[in-house]
């Protein structure tokens, strides 16, 4: 269990007003958090790469730095109503500045799409008053969700378009189009729970990433492991829950063990990593 007897779970005060500027700082804010944090079975941290070649922490520092004005640039599009083929042409050219930081490395294409989209939905939500009980990943559902999976067969070939022609688990764009139900199902309560007991924001980062490894179809773990990889990751992750998660005494170094059998066999779970910054930014915006 995530927490044997949560408290009512925390919510911050949401960000306002949540202008583009405010969301920009927020999604940023939210992949640095997500990139320091520490243990991360298979993931880069600032102690070391995890079962990437290609990058490294300070890669994920230049990513970040190199993303600074896109998100306030998708949220004014999606403030004004902007079409998914309209939103677009921002997160690709916020793409090519990735790669160019990190010298071709692909540090967060899933961040671009995810919280892309739902800063788009944020600052829509914020223009039009009458539906501002609505969260972000509804939105996103309603406003981009067919056009979302529509495109799939109209982007060019990259991993997520494989895993899901071979083993048909929709990925990135199925969870967009889906309203985000991983995240808003799994990780938020996850998040919520534990910082309602007491835990710090850090570990409670790594118990949510957990949470989500233990139950997602992660596209990322599928390409680099089959379903073979997939499932004993996700075995490892809820028997780490089950025998308590980060309320267990040494936790680190279990993590730190799974890490280097999750590393030897180049095992990564990119997708859970990508989906714990949208987490942060849906708490940090108040969403339910």
């Amino acid at each position: 269990m995530l927490t044997s007897a949560p408290r009512t779970p925390s919510r911050p005060d949401p960000l306002a007003p949540v202008g583009p500027a405010a969301l920009d700082a927020a999604c940023r804010a939210a992949l640095k958090r997500e990139a320091d944090a520490w243990p991360k079975p298979g993931l880069v941290t600032p102690v070391d790469p995890g079962s990437h070649r290609d990058m490294n922490y300070a890669s994920f520092v230049a990513s970040i730095a190199a993303l600074r004005g896109y998100f306030a640039e998708i949220a004014q599009a999606g403030a004004r109503g902007a079409t998914y083929a309209e939103l677009q042409p921002i997160a690709i050219a916020a793409e090519t500045r990735m790669l160019a930081a990190t010298g071709g490395a692909n540090t967060h294409r899933g961040a671009i799409f995810n919280l892309g989209l739902l800063a788009a939905a944020a600052a829509w939500r914020q223009s039009h008053p009458a539906h501002g009980a609505m969260r972000c990943g509804d939105l996103v559902a309603r406003l981009w969700g067919p056009a979302i999976l529509a495109s799939r067969t109209m982007a060019p070939g990259s991993h997520g378009q494989a895993v899901w022609r071979q083993f048909s688990a929709g990925g990135a764009r199925d969870e967009a189009a889906g309203g985000f139900p991983a995240v808003y199902r799994v990780g938020l309560p996850a998040l919520r729970a534990l910082l309602a007991g007491g835990i710090d924001e850090e570990t409670a980062l790594i118990g949510t990433l957990m949470a989500l490894m233990a139950r997602l179809d992660d596209t990322n773990l599928l390409w680099r492991g089959g379903v073979a990889g997939l499932a004993d990751v996700r075995s490892a992750a809820q028997a780490f829950e089950r025998d308590g998660g980060v309320h267990l005494p040494g936790w680190r170094n279990r993590l730190v063990d799974m890490h280097a059998w999750m590393v030897q066999r180049n095992l990564s779970p990119g997708g859970s990593a990508d989906l714990v910054a949208a987490v942060w930014l849906v708490h940090r915006l108040g969403d339910t």
